[in-house]
């Protein structure tokens, strides 16, 4: 019942649909209307601004981060859901959320708050590996990518020294997420025409 009872929970919890109720709430504006249609903290951003995608941003890193956190509860300590795939459950939520017809983000500030919840310092090494990228290429979605690239070469290193397996499984699956659901970013960054950012 508790294993039945984590998944769901960090289901739920990936499925917020954080942009789209910000949205409505204070702007009166449903996001999939406008900009990319997506739901994540970029779509956000540009149709809601800074404060707006900021706020998106830090609350769908922390619904991976809660998933994560869930089966160390001590009421949930008899559940047997290694936290990783908790987390693999929340982004799989923040994708196909229940509360938003099914159509939700890209899975990359999700991602991140899963590696945040179980071992913060490649979340670290993620987010410089972002910014850096962001800052010389000035696009989002290549910066994304980049950041589960440098994930994934750091779960290889990971168990060759400490034999975590699973952190190499849930990176590796997340990190093919994140690109996958690029994929048609990738065709604009091969033609020259994906957006780039104007604030940094």
């Amino acid at each position: 019942m508790n294993l039945f009872l984590v998944l769901l929970l960090a289901y739920l919890l990936g499925s917020i649909p954080t942009g789209l109720w910000i949205g409505r709430a204070f702007f009166k504006t449903d996001i999939r209307e406008h900009g990319s249609g997506n739901l994540g903290a970029t779509n956000t951003f540009r149709v809601l601004g800074k404060p707006a995608g900021t706020v998106t941003m830090i609350i769908d890193i922390l619904k991976g981060t809660a998933a994560t956190l869930l089966p160390t509860l001590s009421i949930f300590a008899t559940s047997g859901v290694h936290p990783l795939v908790a987390g693999l459950v929340a982004v799989v939520g923040h994708v196909f959320p229940i509360f938003a017809k099914f159509r939700g983000g890209k899975a990359v500030a999700t991602s991140a708050g899963v590696l945040l919840g179980y071992h913060w310092p490649v979340f670290l090494l993620i987010l410089l590996a972002f910014l850096v990228c962001l800052k010389v290429f000035k696009m989002v979605s290549l910066a994304s990518m980049f950041g589960g690239i440098v994930a994934f070469i750091y779960a290889i290193v990971r168990y060759f020294m400490t034999s975590d397996w699973l952190l190499l499984l849930i990176i590796a699956l997340l990190a093919g997420f994140v690109i996958y659901r690029h994929r048609s970013n990738i065709q604009r960054i091969q033609n020259g025409t994906e957006p780039k950012v104007t604030w940094l």
